[in-house]
C-alpha cells in the first residue's frame, strides 16, 4: 500500500468516531421515514381500484419527454446494488467489522432504496410502460455495473457523492415542480419527498469532504481536481435499452432531460460552483505547491464549462424508446 493510500486510511479510522453523529444528523430511521406505499394506492382500501384508475387517468396527460426522463431517473434509483457494492469496497469502509463507516453506508443505501422503490410501483400502475423492457434496462445497467473513476479512493469518490446527491436532488426536484405543472400532484409529492432524502444525502457527504479537507487539505484538494478533470459521470452512463449498445439509452434520457430543463449542462457547472462554495475552496491557504495549482484549476473551471455549455446544441426530436407504449 502506497503512502499515500496509508494516509487516506487514517484520515478515514481518525474519522470513523464520528459517523455515528453524521448518522443521527443525516439519516431517518424507518419508522419515522416515509415509505412507499405512503404514496401509492392502498390495496388493502376498499378504493384501491378506483385509485389506480385515477392514476392511469392522469398518466395519459404526461408528455413522451416527461416520461422517458421519469423512467430514466427510476432505472437508476433500481441500480442501487451496483452503487453499494461500490461504496462498500472504499478504504476505511470495514465491512465484516461493520466499523462507522460500513454502518453509514448501509444505512444510506436502506433510505436510497425505497426511491427506485415507489417509482417502480408508480410506473407499473400507470399502464403507459412497457415494464418488461424498463427491467431489461435495469438488468442490464446493474450487470453492466459503472466506471466513475474513482477506484477505493475515498477523498475521490466523496466528491463524487456530493457532486451526485445534489445532481439526483435537481432531477427529482424539477420532475416534481413538472409534474404538478401537468395536473399530477400525487406523482409531484413522491418526486419532492424524494428530492429531499437526495439533499439531505448531499449535505452529509460534503460534510464528509469539509471534515477531510480540515486534515489533509491538499490531498483533498488534489482528488477533487482529479475528478473535475475527469469529469464526474452519471451512475447510470452505461443504460441501455434491449438490442441497443451499451450507453445509448442514457444519450436519449439527457437529451430529454435537457430539453425539458429537468438537468442540463448548466446544472453541471451551477453544481461545481455550489461545492467550490461550500468548501470555501477560495479561502484556503497553506497547500503544497501542487495543489495550489490544482485549486486556481477548480476556480476557473465553472466559467470555461459555462461558454461550452452554451453552445450544446440538443436534438429536437423525440425518438421512440422501448420503455413507453404509445398513446
Amino acid at each position: 500500500m502506497s503512502a499515500k493510500h496509508n494516509v487516506r486510511l487514517e484520515v478515514m479510522n481518525f474519522l470513523d468516531p464520528e459517523v455515528d453523529s453524521f448518522l443521527e444528523k443525516f439519516l431517518i430511521s424507518p419508522e419515522k421515514i416515509w415509505q412507499p406505499t405512503d404514496f401509492l394506492p392502498d390495496s388493502h382500501s376498499d378504493k384501491f381500484l378506483e385509485e389506480v384508475t385515477e392514476l392511469r387517468e392522469l398518466a395519459k396527460e404526461l408528455p413522451y419527454d416527461f416520461w422517458i426522463t421519469l423512467i430514466g431517473d427510476t432505472i437508476t434509483e433500481e441500480a442501487l446494488p451496483t452503487y453499494e457494492s461500490w461504496v462498500m469496497e472504499i478504504e476505511g469502509v470495514k465491512n465484516e467489522e461493520r466499523n462507522g463507516w460500513s454502518k453509514w453506508f448501509r444505512a444510506w443505501s436502506a433510505e436510497e432504496n425505497r426511491h427506485g422503490d415507489v417509482l417502480n410501483k408508480y410506473l407499473y400502475l400507470s399502464g403507459r410502460i412497457n415494464m418488461r423492457e424498463v427491467e431489461i434496462t435495469t438488468q442490464y445497467l446493474i450487470s453492466d455495473g459503472f466506471d466513475i473513476g474513482t477506484s477505493s479512493d475515498p477523498y475521490k469518490n466523496f466528491v463524487y457523492t456530493s457532486f451526485q446527491e445534489l445532481a439526483t436532488y435537481i432531477s427529482h426536484n424539477r420532475v416534481s415542480i413538472l409534474a404538478k405543472d401537468y395536473g399530477v400532484p400525487k406523482l409531484a409529492r413522491m418526486c419532492k419527498i424524494i428530492a429531499g432524502d437526495e439533499m439531505r444525502h448531499h449535505l452529509a457527504y460534503c460534510e464528509f469532504v469539509k471534515r477531510i479537507f480540515e486534515v489533509d487539505p491538499s490531498e483533498m484538494m488534489l482528488a477533487y481536481h482529479y475528478m473535475l478533470k475527469l469529469k464526474i459521470v452519471m451512475p447510470a452512463h452505461f443504460m441501455r435499452e434491449s438490442g441497443e449498445p451499451v450507453g445509448k439509452a442514457f444519450e436519449l434520457l439527457s437529451d430529454s432531460a435537457q430539453r425539458l430543463g429537468i438537468y442540463t449542462a448548466l446544472d453541471y457547472v451551477d453544481i461545481i460552483r455550489k461545492l467550490n462554495k461550500i468548501w470555501n475552496i477560495d479561502k484556503f491557504e497553506s497547500l503544497t505547491a501542487e495543489a495550489d495549482k490544482a485549486r486556481d484549476y477548480i476556480m476557473g473551471l465553472p466559467d470555461r464549462l459555462e461558454r461550452l455549455a452554451e453552445r450544446i446544441v440538443v436534438p429536437k426530436e423525440t425518438p421512440q424508446i422501448k420503455w413507453i407504449y404509445p398513446l
